[in-house]
């Protein structure tokens, strides 16, 4: 028997899986406490995206709220914040039609600026790395390694080179072991690993439910005289149903370009609905038409959102470790504002492990559990603006328009001071009825002008995977993909996927499911959406995956 080649390992006090707004802000904050204390920390951030901000996607809106508490002197720092913004549209949208509705006072957002979060997110880099933080993109976390006791050690990174078998190829290089006193884990939505901390510690046993959205976007460059930088439209309505939670969104950014999306919640119960052909149909609608039209798009990406808010939040510690940003589930759903909030609960999460660090100084915070952060939280801004909208969310499975009703209420009569907490449908999985149950959807055929099909767009994502390594979307169960979600859901993968990963093949009288897993973006909506869960996503080789550049 051939013995097993040790990695090799790296320690640090703290160790960062993710080089998002959250993780960044952990490593930014981490430092300059430590400074404070005059005293010296190592911390590493490993990111699976071949560069930081290579898979990061948001609409996207950011209030400077905590930008401003982590970096006071940004604007002199030449942060990429210099398109504020102007003006507020919400507009409900028939066929045809568009009705003007009135802006809620927490849905202003005047003071807030329109981004692209990947470059937003180098820029953070920029500054964690003059600071002395180590970062690593290209590198996917992909094994949580433990104690004796069960506490968190760190992570190991995958193994580069391996062959579609698993086993080595001409290229291989095996994967390290990256050791730490307290690992932050900000791996954003459905984070593969975090599914696992979950789990392990039963982080999500006095939560509800967590609820997902998908979103879509593009990346339009427009006609200059259409062009209004600053200018904020977001829409309900048209093209969903009524009881489809989901909307728009169209942000007027400068040099004549337009990030323009699509989000759904992913509690939708329809399996013949696709995301994808939703987003494209919404772009016909009259109003967003005339924006669009002669102009050329130049970005596709998608991913997965947690919409959950409050009552979803999973307990946020662990020994040797936290969960932070969107992994967790820190986002203001009715505020459509999530970045914010992320950079907080990393800034909160430093704290907190900055105060474990310093109180073992034999063990320097090892196998201890930064149990303050909860309570930092609790006490924080974050926590007010969170607890003010919890029922927000959950108020739509009355429908869309008991959902803006109840919302109203809230925002005008009871302006966040409500005794009680709604609470969450069944697991988004659970929602989908039967294909014989509900009607098939007739989405118009692509005119490549204004309406692609998906094969067009995932060519503007920038996506890099080698075709050779293993599939990293994996079936639990080969034959459920045949015997329950081709015959009772009529294949929903082929259409919730906006990446057209999922593909029904037939030969010889035969169906079987077809992965084209080098489309994949990273979504992980499949790995939340499928009926029985079969499918799990785990990470590829790092560096793979989309490439967005302004997205």
């Amino acid at each position: 028997m051939t013995k097993a080649v040790e990695r090799e390992n790296m320690q640090y006090d703290v160790v960062i899986v993710g080089a998002g707004p959250s993780g960044l802000s952990a490593a930014i904050h981490l430092k300059q406490l430590a400074a404070r204390q005059q005293r010296d920390i190592s911390v590493c951030v490993v990111d699976k995206g071949s560069e930081v901000g290579a898979h990061i996607l948001s609409g996207a809106v950011i209030d400077p709220r905590t930008l401003s508490e982590l970096i006071e002197n940004w604007q002199e720092k030449d942060a990429p914040l210099s398109c504020p913004v102007k003006e507020d549209r919400l507009l409900f949208l028939t066929q045809k039609k568009a009705y003007r509705l009135p802006i809620a006072p927490s849905f202003n957002n005047h003071g807030n600026y329109i981004i692209s979060l990947g470059v937003f997110c180098r820029w953070l880099a920029q500054q964690a790395e003059e600071l002395g933080v180590e970062i690593y993109p290209g590198f996917a976390a992909v094994e949580i390694l433990y104690h004796s006791d069960g506490s968190v050690r760190g992570i190991a990174t995958g193994d580069m080179g391996l062959n579609r078998d698993g086993k080595p190829g001409d290229n291989y290089q095996q994967g390290m072991e990256l050791l730490a006193h307290q690992t932050i884990f900000a791996e954003g939505c459905r984070g593969s690993l975090t599914k696992t901390l979950l789990q392990q510690f039963e982080l999500n046993r006095d939560c509800q439910s967590q609820t997902y959205g998908i979103g879509i976007k593009e990346l339009w460059e427009i006609e200059p005289e259409k062009s209004k930088p600053g200018r904020v439209i977001h829409s309900i309505g048209w093209p969903l149903d009524q009881q489809t939670y989901g909307g728009s969104f169209l942000y007027h950014m400068n040099d004549n370009k337009v990030a323009v999306g699509f989000v759904i919640g992913l509690d939708y119960r329809n399996p013949y609905l696709s995301p994808f052909a939703e987003m494209q149909r919404y772009k016909t609608h009259p109003a967003i038409r005339e924006i669009l039209e002669g102009g050329r798009r130049i970005a596709y990406g998608a991913r997965a959102l947690s919409e959950g808010g409050l009552q979803s939040l999973p307990k946020l510690t662990f020994p040797g470790g936290v969960l932070v940003g969107d992994t967790a589930g820190f986002l203001n759903v009715p505020r459509i504002k999530g970045i914010h909030a992320a950079m907080k609960s990393g800034m909160l999460a430093a704290e907190a492990v900055i105060d474990v660090l310093s109180a073992d100084k034999t063990n320097h915070g090892g196998n201890r559990e930064a149990v303050s952060y909860s309570e930092l939280f609790k006490n924080s801004w974050l926590y007010d603006e969170l607890h003010k909208v919890r029922n927000m969310r959950p108020a739509f499975k009355w429908g869309l328009f008991g959902g803006l009703a109840y919302g109203a209420l809230e925002e005008y009569l009871f302006r966040g001071k409500m005794p009680w907490t709604l609470r969450h449908h069944c697991a988004d999985h659970a929602s989908l009825r039967k294909a014989q149950d509900c009607k098939p959807i007739d989405y118009p055929k692509a005119d490549g002008k204004l309406t692609f099909d998906r094969m067009s767009s995932v060519f503007l994502a920038g996506i890099s995977h080698d075709e050779s390594q293993p599939v990293h979307l994996q079936l639990q169960n080969p034959e459920l993909a045949i015997s329950v979600n081709y015959r009772d859901y009529a294949s929903p993968e082929i259409r919730y996927c906006p990446a057209g990963v999922y593909e029904i093949v037939e030969q010889a009288g035969e169906v079987r499911l077809q992965i084209n897993a080098q489309n994949c973006v990273h979504c992980k909506t499949c790995d939340i959406k499928d009926p029985t869960q079969n499918i799990n996503w785990v990470c590829p080789e790092g560096g793979s995956g989309p490439n967005y550049a302004e997205m």
